[in-house]
């Protein structure tokens, strides 16, 4: 009896099973799917890439992120970290090769530590930089980060922008809740002015859909959608030309270094432990042809003379080498169009000159503001109420980018030579000021570097610098053409600073707790509020 009784058992349970797999086959099975289809999962590098060419298997999609450069793969980890169900599509996933987007400020490494993406900067031979030294005419002066406050840990870091975002991608693949992708965004999906999701193609050509409540753009200074989600106020007036100097030595090891040099500035920081990057500024449109040796030419005979001298035979293998890659230098002030289901960010949305490596930190910041809004909600679906709801994140996201946009804007212009008299006194106003050490170095740094957000202090110092240069030039005897200069020295400043400060919005910049959105709260569905319990 007891025999037969087990049997019955074991009976009963697998015809249980099966009853099972053919309710699961019909609920599953349900979407078919073109019969052209394939779905592959090859392994590139350490990252999972999927190709689905079904347009409704991701449907379950909470956000859809184009691009997986530094903005993309570290939001794609903070909103999946957070239980968000992820979808990235990068048009490609291979290891980029870029000449910027290597130095990220210490306000920055405290962002990477707040997302829990630090370990991304280890086992990349990345380099440890604890300030600036800057030069002009010969002379030289060291600005160190204030870092005393802070765990020895923190501090700024450079290295090959590659293998950081491979390695960002990688930790966002590692989440189940997140996806990447390998495709080429054509166009948002928009359905009575809401975004819906993305149309993009496939390695193979094919045309796909995805869609999601929240689209997020984050395909770089490049981007071909940032038109429909702003006023691309794009201004470019020089080009980066880069260089890789090999098995030389800094002249202040662990230092990037900024050449005031004639007629525009020049930076040298390591990337690795025998490499040091070169970036020479280079005025105008357009650039020197790099294949029929003008450029080659232009770095001897107009840009060598101002290296130092520690760098000078590095400086000229490199050219010599040929491996000399160019980068349009730009600026863009965050002008977004508020539009249901869609956000800019990373270089997309916001850009700055990249004088003074601000870049990452500016994105990183944003994705810890974004994250920290997007925590409390439940439902994406309600575009509107959403999109509201996250129009506090132009307002709070402004302390940390538009201080760092800002200088590094006001920085840049400064620094260029000019033949006016006023703007010369200018420059080496600042270069003097800085020279100080103490306050009149630390402050102007602390800002640069994330670590103290205040636009007014801000401009407190950059006026100080213009006061300071007016009482060299009066002191000791004051002449009319002095007083001249330097009332032409304060105009000139305003003329840098405060349309710089007008883009960024003064409101937002200085009385953010004026801004309506300010205090805005998650949304109300149904008379309750749209938070996780």
């Amino acid at each position: 009896m007891d025999y037969y009784f087990s049997f019955s058992s074991i009976l009963a349970t697998l015809f249980a099973l099966a009853t099972l797999c053919v309710l699961f086959a019909k609920k599953w099975g349900g979407k078919k799917v073109n019969e052209t289809a394939t779905i592959t999962n090859i392994i590139d590098g350490g990252i999972i890439m999927g190709e689905c060419t079904s347009e409704n298997s991701m449907d379950a999609s909470e956000v859809v992120v184009v691009g997986a450069g530094v903005a993309g793969a570290a939001l794609a980890y903070a909103l999946g970290k957070d239980g968000r169900r992820v979808r990235v599509i990068e048009r490609d996933l291979s290891e980029p090769n870029r000449i910027v987007g290597e130095y990220l400020q210490p306000g920055g490494y405290l962002k990477l530590i707040e997302l829990g993406l630090e370990d991304c900067v280890e086992e990349i031979d990345a380099q440890r930089v604890f300030g600036y030294a800057l030069s002009k005419d010969g002379k030289s002066t060291r600005l160190p980060y204030p870092l005393e406050k802070f765990h020895s840990d923190v501090s700024g870091r450079s290295f090959h922008n590659g293998p950081f975002i491979q390695r960002m991608r990688q930790k966002a693949a590692t989440l189940p809740n997140v996806r990447l992708e390998q495709g080429t965004v054509t166009s948002l999906l928009e359905e009575k002015g809401i975004i819906k999701g993305v149309k993009y193609k496939t390695r193979s050509g094919e045309e796909i859909k995805a869609y999601a409540p929240l689209t997020i753009v984050c395909d770089g200074c490049f981007s071909n959608l940032r038109s429909s989600l702003c006023n691309p106020m794009v201004d470019m007036c020089s080009f980066f030309v880069g260089l890789v100097l090999e098995n030389c030595r800094l002249p202040f090891a662990n230092y990037g270094h900024v050449i005031m040099g004639d007629p525009l500035p020049m930076v040298f920081y390591p990337i690795s432990s025998t490499e040091v990057r070169c970036l020479v500024d280079v005025p105008g449109q357009k650039v020197p042809s790099i294949s029929n040796g003008e450029m080659a030419n232009y770095l001897k005979t107009m840009v060598a003379s101002q290296v130092p001298s520690e760098l000078h035979d590095a400086f000229i293998a490199a050219i010599d080498k040929g491996n000399i890659r160019t980068m349009p230098n730009r600026s863009m002030p965050a002008a977004p169009h508020l539009t249901p289901g869609a956000l800019l960010l990373g270089d997309a949305f916001n850009m700055r000159y990249a004088l003074t490596g601000g870049g990452m930190t500016v994105a990183l910041s944003d994705i810890v503001v974004l994250r920290d809004l997007m925590r409390p909600l439940h439902d994406l679906h309600d575009a509107a109420a959403l999109c509201k709801y996250l129009e506090s994140f132009y307002t709070l996201r402004k302390p940390m980018a538009s201080t760092i946009n800002t200088l590094a804007d006001a920085l840049y212009k400064v620094f260029c030579a000019s033949p006016d008299e006023a703007r010369k006194e200018m420059r080496q106003a600042c270069f003097d000021y800085l020279s100080l050490g103490g306050v009149f170095s630390t402050g102007p740094v602390s800002l640069l570097s994330g670590q103290n957000p205040r636009p007014l202090s801000l401009v407190c110092h950059f006026f100080a610098v213009a006061v300071y240069g007016v009482g060299r030039l009066l002191l000791p005897f004051p002449s009319p053409k002095r007083m001249w200069i330097g009332a032409r020295l304060i105009y000139n400043a305003s003329g840098i600073i405060f349309p710089i400060i007008k883009a960024e919005g003064v409101r937002q910049m200085f009385f953010p707790a004026t801004v309506p959105a300010y205090y805005r709260g998650p949304p109300r569905i149904g008379g309750k509020q749209w938070w996780f319990s």
